[in-house]
């Protein structure tokens, strides 16, 4: 791996971790334990993992984020989803009810520190995606338009069959407002569904 800010919505899962260490870590994980490998994890680990699921799941059908993703779909069709969930980190990281400047250096930091108090166990996919995380700073950077702009470069950059790496960032540019009232009307509903959910795996 040699880019130095790739992103999916990392923000938004360790935010939506509310402050448990193992459940912190299974969210950040998910997408790099497939199939019943899930199972060699336990307790509260194994739960983040799951929260994490059910939290993507809940995102993709929420109605929200249908309408966020039709700003992309024409370009980028069923990348649509994963360009719309690094835009949520921005606006999250921008969201003033819930960080300023000070607040999400300080969740960053607090972040990367509670996972290196983990590494024996994390995947070593993931653990090679942490190092260029926390070099980069990426959950912190999310909140500034050059961040984002990297972040959707490091996406398509990865991406089979698409090679553009202006269009979605132009797109965000064009359409900022319009997006920002998609989180607005997204992000509530997703951390009411993340605690409920959460409740039930316990």
């Amino acid at each position: 791996m040699n880019c130095s800010f790739v992103g999916m919505n990392y923000l938004a899962h360790a935010y939506l971790s509310f402050n448990d260490p193992e459940i912190l870590v299974g969210n950040m994980v998910s997408d790099f334990v497939k199939g019943s490998t899930r199972f060699s994890f336990s307790g509260k680990v194994l739960h983040g993992i799951m929260l994490h699921r059910h939290i993507d799941a809940y995102t993709d059908s929420h109605e929200a984020t249908r309408a966020a993703k039709e700003f992309f779909r024409a370009d980028y069709r069923l990348y649509s989803g994963p360009l719309t969930d690094v835009l949520y980190d921005h606006f999250l990281a921008t969201d003033p009810t819930l960080f300023d400047e000070a607040s999400l250096k300080l969740f960053a930091f607090d972040t990367y520190r509670t996972l290196e108090r983990y590494t024996s166990i994390l995947p070593p996919r993931f653990i090679q995606v942490f190092y260029y995380m926390r070099k980069h700073d990426w959950l912190y950077n999310y909140r500034t338009k050059e961040g984002i702009r990297r972040s959707l470069e490091g996406l398509i950059n990865r991406a089979a069959y698409i090679s553009d790496t202006t269009t979605a960032y132009n797109l965000f540019i064009e359409h900022y407002v319009e997006l920002r009232a998609c989180y607005d009307a997204f992000f509530r509903d997703v951390k009411q569904f993340a605690k409920q959910k959460l409740e039930t795996l316990e």
